[in-house]
């Protein structure tokens, strides 16, 4: 046999060998049709597809995607979850326009002029949103006022030995809500494995007050770098409860411009709706006139006016 064919069937032969031992078992040509499954399905889905769990914007589907697409809708369902309500969107939006509707016909009945009756229909329109931005104040301050024990209960926790995560659980245990309620959804968002930064970071989006802030800081910068948190929840415990007296003094120092500022805002209001139970004829020609609605819309204009310069002024930042 020649050298030349004899190398020739020693070359074939050791790539069959090489071939056979290199070939995939069975396993591994399941797990590689696994993955391209995998890669197919997720180059078929949709962008707007995840695994995360989305609150729905109404019980029905199709009003749903509706909703979705619309550019306020994430500012209203901030809006109610910074509220703490369990309202959906679609019910704010449904009252809102009925309440519209309902409020411009009333005051067609009694307006001659349109453009006046769906100002005051609009206006009226905003009472779920006035609603919600109340009760969201309401619980901010309540917030503000538990949260100094919230932080001296956290600086116990670890001075004890707890971890950063047995402490946020405690306090979602131990203290009242709102603070209670919100602190149990970040242990709960951090036990199902988000991060310590992203659930930190939906709890200020959630309550975006200076205090929170500072304490979120506190928490991250902790986290990243290291140091003493139990002192540095002390020392923010302090400052939040200095800034609280700040704001209690500021608040008397500032009575008088915000009693005269509601004084003047609903005066008018008040005096016009008595003139109109007295005497309905009275007030008419002022809308029937131009010129008196001239005045109309200059008076309106005015007084929002001296509203935003009487707020400007005793706005104080702590």
């Amino acid at each position: 046999m020649s050298p030349l064919l004899l190398f020739g069937l020693l070359l074939v032969l050791t790539f069959a060998v090489v071939l056979y031992f290199l070939k995939p078992s069975a396993t591994e040509v399941a797990v590689e049709q696994h993955i391209a499954s995998i890669h197919e399905t997720r180059a078929a889905a949709s962008p707007g597809v995840t695994i995360l769990k989305q609150d729905p914007l109404s019980s029905n589907a199709f009003l749903d995607d509706v909703l979705k697409q619309l550019p306020w809708t994430p500012l209203v369902a901030r809006l109610i979850r910074q509220a703490g309500q369990t309202w959906r969107v679609s019910s704010v939006l449904g009252f809102t326009l009925a309440i519209t509707l309902f409020g411009a016909w009333i005051a067609s009945l009694f307006l001659t002029n349109p453009l006046l009756a769906g100002a005051i229909g609009f206006a009226l329109g905003s009472a779920p949103y006035v609603y919600l931005m109340v009760w969201r104040e309401v619980r901010f301050k309540r917030f503000d006022a538990l949260l100094p024990e919230a932080v001296d209960l956290m600086a116990r926790g670890l001075r004890a030995g707890h971890s950063i995560a047995a402490v946020l659980e405690m306090v979602g245990t131990e203290i009242s809500d709102p603070i209670g309620s919100e602190f149990r959804a970040l242990h709960k968002e951090q036990s199902l494995g988000l991060p310590m930064r992203e659930a930190v970071m939906n709890l200020v989006g959630r309550v975006p007050r200076d205090d929170m802030r500072f304490i979120a800081t506190a928490i991250l910068l902790q986290k990243e770098s290291g140091g003493n948190l139990a002192q540095i929840l002390d020392k923010t415990s302090s400052v939040i409860r200095e800034r609280a007296r700040l704001r209690g003094q500021l608040r008397i120092y500032t009575a008088q411009g915000r009693i005269t500022g509601w004084i003047l805002g609903f005066a008018p209001f008040g005096m016009f709706g008595l003139i109109s139970l007295v005497n309905h004829e009275y007030e008419k020609v002022l809308f029937n006139d131009p010129f008196g609605l001239h005045m109309v819309y200059g008076a309106l204009g005015l007084m929002v006016i001296g509203l935003l310069i009487i707020r400007k002024v005793i706005d104080i930042k702590v």
